[in-house]
């Protein structure tokens, strides 16, 4: 082949890693993050075609203004009770999460996940969907069990693994399930729920039924290739299914410019795969409520999918295994611009004459001691390493309905081993 010289002046390739702006130790200045004015954002009928509302993937939703007024067209108009409610739950939330997370650093538990400054994005939404709707959460969505009435000891029971849960220890701590609450099981490989989410809004579609699917990820997952198969079943079949994209700017070590964040919004995805898009700010209650709502009608009315970004910030760790100091700036949670989701909503509710600091107090000495009576309960079933476990047998179990000769001789083989090693256990049953 001929040499080619017309090369011979470009400069060499180079490969972009991306990098986050700010460093530990770094000052934050989220001066170029753009942040529209509240109230501004046009809302499209249910029924509009996705490339008539493509700048909305670019824009975001927002309610709440600088004083705490509901402004705009997305103004879910919701009532004084039903906001209180919004508040008293993710103040729960936030409660439960404070205490379980030291409670796993007193050894009680293996691990814990928090959703600080993320509770709007489970809150509000699960508040907007119908009761019978299916969720498929990632692992930081507890605030949807909160909502349809998931009993904390219950949830407090799981995450240690004791005799009463309900999973039988076999799912990791904050894994929960609940198929009566529409609540499905929590997996900790990331996006697998996206698939299984559309799969079933298809099957619910193809019965007749009037019940749809949420799904929820991190902005993280949507690099997963589940996601984008889910994304292309979801617009092939029309599928009347919710698609969350929580963007709180963190995986548990990377941040969002990994998975395509440098270079547009995760709601533009939608786009891509031409169907609805929104962009909300996260840490906006009535947003989020409001943007459910719609997403939640679209789907209804056989207009098929919405694709919702909630831009939003983790404002605590990634999980009890992680140092985020190690890796971001200590600034970032202070200097986030859209605030934190219950100060926003209780200072709304201020403005709206039905709520006082004192009343606000109040509630997080009742959440507190809420958590603390529910955590007592839970630890008479057992904690970590204290022996009060699911049977041993339980390990062979519920995986078929009659169990298999080899699981049966496997089964008996190991108790015949416990005994041997641990014949004092053995006695004391």
């Amino acid at each position: 082949m001929a040499e080619d010289n017309s090369k011979t002046n470009l400069p060499p390739l180079s490969l972009h890693v991306p990098e986050p702006k700010y460093r530990p130790g770094d000052t934050v200045d989220y001066s170029d993050v753009t942040i529209p004015r509240a109230g501004d954002q046009p809302r499209p009928d249910v029924n509009s075609a996705p490339a008539a509302m493509r700048e909305m993937v670019y824009d975001m939703v927002r309610v709440l203004d600088d004083d705490y007024k509901a402004v705009g067209p997305w103004d879910p108009k919701l009532s004084d009770d039903t906001l209180l409610k919004m508040l008293k739950t993710m103040a729960q939330v936030r409660a439960f999460d404070d205490r379980l997370h030291r409670m796993q650093r007193q050894g009680k538990t293996s691990f814990y996940m928090k959703c600080t400054g993320e509770e709007a994005t489970s809150v509000a939404a699960a508040m907007a969907l119908d009761s019978d709707d299916m969720c498929f959460p990632s692992y930081r969505q507890q605030g949807i069990l909160f909502v349809r009435g998931y009993p904390m000891v219950e949830m407090i029971n799981q995450i240690f693994s004791n005799r009463e849960d309900k999973l039988k220890g076999r799912q990791l701590p904050i894994m929960y399930c609940s198929r009566r609450l529409g609540f499905f099981s929590i997996s900790g490989n990331l996006a697998t729920q996206y698939p299984q989410a559309v799969g079933w809004a298809m099957a619910s579609a193809a019965k007749g039924d009037t019940r749809i699917a949420a799904t929820w990820c991190g902005e993280g997952s949507t690099a997963e290739g589940d996601f984008h198969s889910a994304m292309t079943f979801a617009t092939v079949y029309n599928a009347p299914i919710i698609m969350n994209v929580v963007n709180n700017q963190w995986a548990i070590s990377s941040f969002s410019g990994f998975a395509g964040g440098e270079r547009t919004t995760f709601a533009a995805r939608a786009a891509g795969y031409g169907i609805a898009g929104l962009r909300v700010d996260g840490n906006d209650p009535l947003a989020v409520y409001a943007a459910t709502q719609w997403a939640a009608e679209r789907a209804r009315t056989n207009n098929g999918p919405t694709l919702i970004e909630h831009f939003t910030y983790r404002a605590d760790a990634h999980s009890t295994s992680d140092d985020p100091s190690a890796y971001r700036s200590a600034q970032e949670r202070e200097e986030w611009p859209l605030g934190d989701p219950i100060t926003r909503l209780k200072r709304h509710l201020i403005h709206r004459g039905v709520w006082s600091k004192e009343q606000h107090e109040a509630l997080d000495k009742e959440c507190i001691e809420a958590v603390k009576v529910a955590t007592k309960e839970a630890e008479k079933n057992g904690i970590l390493g204290h022996g009060l476990h699911q049977p041993f047998e339980t390990m062979f179990q519920d995986v078929f309905e009659e169990m298999p000769w080899h699981l049966k001789e496997q089964s008996e083989q190991a108790n015949k081993e416990r005994e041997i090693k641990w014949p004092d256990a053995e006695a004391s049953k």
